[in-house]
């Protein structure tokens, strides 16, 4: 079975298309090369002897789409990860992320409308719940309004995908991520942002590498155990492997509605200064780091309730946070080596 992965050497992206290799699907990977390099399809043969098909495409250019998809109508299935994805850039430049990652997924569902049955995993995430009211965030928790135009896009991408499903082909799963780190356990492929990074971990090792000066500590006022913010952080190996269930289950038509929704978790909030902590000990390393002012559109706390994932995916987080870091930590020395 063919699978196209958007944005599919990016982080998330070339992880998942790792796994479906595994699995003995065939994988065929867009990407625009805006925050990866064509580096990776060779890292990824280097962990599953076979190298995906690749295009480089801009899914804002929509006859690029039609085009696409009139070449390749054998598609069983979709994995859309191509989007821009931080928090404090959109708030910098709302504009780039309403066009990047609304118009590229209404391009693709327009396309998988035409089709007689068209299966849809769409990358999602815990931001949708703003600064959710209770902990652990079940998937039935309110949609709050969004703390940053990233935050909204993935609401909006959301409604969309759901409007959609109701009247076509489609059948779709919403997978909210919490926040994915680590590398491969080949350190063959993990995350390289390009120019500084706007996530916690990448930070933290580039900055144990002596790559950056200091780590920033967004606040440490918030109403938490230590006063940082708390997270849920994923290994991303996992978080791949719930794509792939994901996608067999919309496959062998298991689903119990058109679109169905899961969060990606552990279950565990970590702080910030936890973090890196668990840094620390698993590198050997004193990391320098400064308390700074609140960034906007952070919230305070957020971590996964992930009954639904575990009983009806059959999904369980399997690595824990010293895993995660300790195989972020191998990447970055493998790749500055």
């Amino acid at each position: 079975m063919k699978i196209l992965v958007t944005g599919g050497l990016g982080f998330i992206g070339s992880h998942t298309v790792v796994e479906l290799q595994n699995e003995g699907f065939e994988v065929i990977v867009v990407d625009n090369l805006s925050n990866t390099t064509l580096e990776v399809l060779d890292r990824i043969q280097n962990i599953t002897g076979k190298v995906p098909a690749f295009e480089k495409l801009d899914l804002r250019e929509k006859d690029k789409v039609q085009d696409f998809f009139k070449r390749h109508p054998d598609i069983s299935g979709v994995i859309h990860f191509a989007a821009s994805k931080a928090v404090g850039e959109s708030v910098e430049n709302p504009l780039l992320y309403y066009e990047n990652n609304i118009n590229s997924l209404v391009y693709i569902l327009q396309e998988l409308q035409q089709k007689p049955e068209a299966n849809f995993i769409f990358s999602s995430s815990c931001t949708v719940y703003g600064q959710a009211e209770k902990m652990p965030i079940t998937e039935d928790a309110s949609i709050q309004t969004a703390m940053s135009p990233y935050g909204n896009t993935k609401q909006i991408g959301e409604e969309i995908i759901t409007d959609t499903a109701k009247v076509t082909s489609i059948n779709a799963i919403l997978l909210r991520y919490f926040n994915p780190i680590g590398a491969h356990p080949s350190a063959e492929i993990g995350e390289l942002p390009i120019g500084v990074p706007q996530n916690l971990v990448p930070f933290i090792t580039q900055t144990g590498f002596g790559l950056r000066q200091e780590l920033s500590v967004y606040g440490d006022d918030y109403p938490t155990p230590d006063g940082t913010a708390v997270r849920d952080y994923i290994h991303v190996v996992d978080l791949a492997k719930a794509h792939v269930i994901a996608l067999q289950r919309l496959l062998n038509k298991k689903n119990t509605a058109k679109v169905e929704t899961f969060n990606l978790g552990t279950g565990t909030g970590s702080s910030v200064l936890e973090v890196i902590h668990t840094f620390e000990k698993v590198s050997g390393k004193k990391l320098p780091y400064k308390i700074v002012a609140r960034r906007e559109g952070d919230i305070t706390s957020a971590y996964a309730n992930t009954d639904k994932a575990n009983t009806v995916l059959g999904w369980k987080a399997q690595s824990t946070l010293e895993e995660a870091m300790a195989s972020a930590w191998k990447w970055e020395q493998k790749i500055r080596s």
